[in-house]
């Protein structure tokens, strides 16, 4: 029986760099299997307060720690990077891990790409837009000299000269037929943040069999209840619009618009709040029983971090690693 692999979400948006590298060695002690880290520009809301250079905060993790996975969750290699660019700056972080980076992409949302002062276009340009990064990523990564001409990005002359043996796997976010088409054609891993079970079979019959599928999930762990829900409501009121809703939005002040009638009943019946083990067991659940093989936790609230591994470690964890 195959047993699922439980990540931890080193979360940019509301926590700076010096606390996501200690988090992310806290995560290793408490006996995460693998980190997944956000690569903002913008947090979602006001109220989580931060945005470091996921990059750099890699760089340092990598260092840091010795055996824990890590990954992006994910980095859009279309507008704010190049993605020769993106493509160098994963091959030195899989060298510094010695191995332990996989690269998850996606198509991006307007709130950090629109930063380059581009226009902001449609969703099917945006995947076109991500089909030719990954033709462009996936020859440096084989060591080719890449000149690329693709309907909407371009590159010269590129060449990875510090490339791993292994280069880094590579993930691609999906939310329905198109993204799985995608990823099925040139992901090693699907990776989504709603566990249907029919991105899965999209996935495999674009090519996607057999191989792994990382779902993410937010929960606010405190031992007072009224306190998890209040921060649940305050920092992740945003989470329940939609991917449709939330690719689009430009700012943290038009996500705290578009949320200002989000109840905090509401969130709570979206995320476990509180200590309940089992509420969390089952959000992980659903993905596992969707067919993911990976699930990555996002402990909400910046703050809340130091009172969450204890209770992971004890209590959250022996009990997630009965899941299969």
């Amino acid at each position: 029986m195959w047993k699922v692999s439980i990540g931890y979400t080193i979360m940019g948006e509301q926590a700076g760099p010096q606390q996501l590298v200690n988090d992310a060695m806290r995560a290793e002690a408490a006996g995460f299997d693998f980190l997944a880290a956000s690569d903002h520009y913008f947090p979602w809301l006001e109220e989580q307060g931060h945005s470091p250079y996921v990059w750099s905060v890699l760089g340092a993790v990598a260092q840091a720690t010795s055996s824990i996975e890590m990954m992006t969750y994910v980095t859009c290699p279309t507008m704010r990077y190049h993605p020769a660019v993106v493509a160098q700056k994963a091959a030195t972080i899989q060298l510094l891990s010695d191995g332990r980076f996989t690269l998850g992409l996606g198509a991006g949302e307007n709130l950090n790409e629109h930063v380059a002062g581009l226009d902001w276009p449609p969703a099917d340009v945006r995947h076109d837009q991500l089909r030719d990064a990954l033709e462009i990523i996936r020859a440096l990564f084989a060591g080719e000299t890449v000149t690329f001409r693709g309907d909407h990005i371009e590159t010269e002359n590129a060449k990875l000269w510090d490339l791993p043996s292994t280069p880094p796997p590579i993930g691609v976010a999906v939310s329905g037929a198109r993204s799985c088409e995608i990823a099925g054609q040139y992901a090693d891993v699907m990776m989504a943040v709603e566990p249907k079970e029919e991105l899965g079979r999209q996935f495999d019959d674009a090519g996607g069999a057999g191989k792994p599928r990382i779902g993410q999930t937010g929960l606010s762990y405190d031992a007072d209840e009224s306190v998890a829900r209040k921060r649940a409501h305050e920092q992740f009121r945003w989470f329940g619009g939609g991917w449709n809703v939330n690719a689009e939005l430009p700012a943290p002040e038009h996500f705290a618009a578009a949320s200002q009638k989000v109840r905090e009943e509401d969130v709570a019946e979206q995320i476990p709040c509180g200590d309940d083990v089992g509420a969390a067991v089952e959000a992980v659940k659903k993905f596992v029983d969707g067919g993911f093989t990976h699930v990555a936790l996002v402990q909400i609230g910046g703050d809340a971090q130091e009172q969450f591994f204890p209770w992971a470690e004890t209590e959250l964890l022996p009990e997630l690693r009965k899941l299969g």
